[in-house]
């Protein structure tokens, strides 16, 4: 079973181009699959039916796994289980008439307006990291992309005078997001002075670290973190809380869904829609407060 499992993380690295963190994810759900096989003494994917499978799932649940980790099992089941009737490994697929669990859409943590504010300035521009975190922050609030986006640019990525820069979402997807003039000032400054002063030897990564290697998710999650406890921020804030806050921010002063769909790179508009729900919340969350008759 291990080797089907090998075979499948194969065809997902090297056929669609997933990440490493995906990849990883996917490693993780299966093999917990394959050792809940063996503990039933289940010799054979070909023996593992829907009764199996919905076995599996209960047990999730009764441990206490949240209706959306549920759902993230099943999905790599069904991506694992058509691949290997595909692979002419398997006659059935066992998935195939399997439901997902209903689960409450949970909307994004955002920050209001002020406290982008205050996050934005807290690093203090004297010194090159400062400079540089500086940078990385107005980069990711001008343009929403992820934290893993951020880290891999490289210096070919960044087109300050044409006021683009260019990343690879998820499968390796290539966009151009476009940057404003505050953002663009601030990587022009990281460039002058703050890159080449971490710089330890040559290597073409956009954001480095105090050693001059390639900044980590980790060091950058530590340095928002730093930021948004001397902001004084009372809710988590995550790479993605910024992402969440640029799309909400766009669609409330009058971005076109289509538009901010491309620049988050989601591929499928109903990712994007999410964020209309926080427009919607707070367009009536201002009429309740202002209409008379509210």
């Amino acid at each position: 079973m291990q080797v089907h499992l090998d075979e499948f993380l194969y065809h997902l690295a090297v056929e669609r181009g997933l990440t490493e963190n995906t990849l990883v994810s996917y490693r993780a759900d299966l093999a917990a699959f394959l050792d809940f096989l063996r503990k039933r003494k289940v010799a054979n994917l070909d023996q593992a039916d829907k009764d199996t499978l919905l076995a599996y799932l209960y047990m999730l649940q009764m441990k206490g796994r949240s209706a959306a980790t549920v759902s993230r099992h099943l999905a790599a089941l069904r991506s694992f289980f058509r691949f290997l009737v595909r692979e002419g490994t398997l006659a059935k697929d066992p998935t195939a008439d399997l439901e997902s669990p209903k689960q409450h859409q949970k909307l994004p943590r955002v920050l209001n307006a002020e406290e982008v504010d205050q996050l934005l300035g807290q690093p203090m521009s004297g010194e090159p990291s400062g400079i540089r975190d500086k940078a990385m922050l107005e980069l990711l609030y001008a343009t929403g992309i992820r934290v893993t986006e951020l880290i891999t640019l490289d210096l070919e990525h960044i087109h300050i005078d044409n006021g683009f820069i260019r990343c690879y979402g998820k499968g390796k997807k290539e966009r151009m997001v476009p940057l404003g003039d505050v953002a663009a000032r601030c990587l022009q400054e990281y460039l002058d002075r703050g890159r080449p002063k971490l710089m330890r030897d040559k290597n073409q990564a956009f954001f480095v670290n105090q050693h001059g290697r390639r900044l980590t998710r980790q060091g950058f999650w530590k340095i928002l973190r730093k930021y948004a406890k001397s902001a004084g921020i009372t809710k988590e804030v995550s790479p993605h809380t910024i992402r969440h806050s640029f799309a909400t921010h766009l669609l409330e002063n009058g971005a076109d869904i289509r538009s901010v769909q491309e620049m988050l790179g989601h591929s499928d508009i109903s990712t994007t829609q999410i964020y209309t729900h926080l427009t919607k919340n707070k367009l009536k969350e201002i009429y309740d407060r202002t209409h008379p008759r509210a």
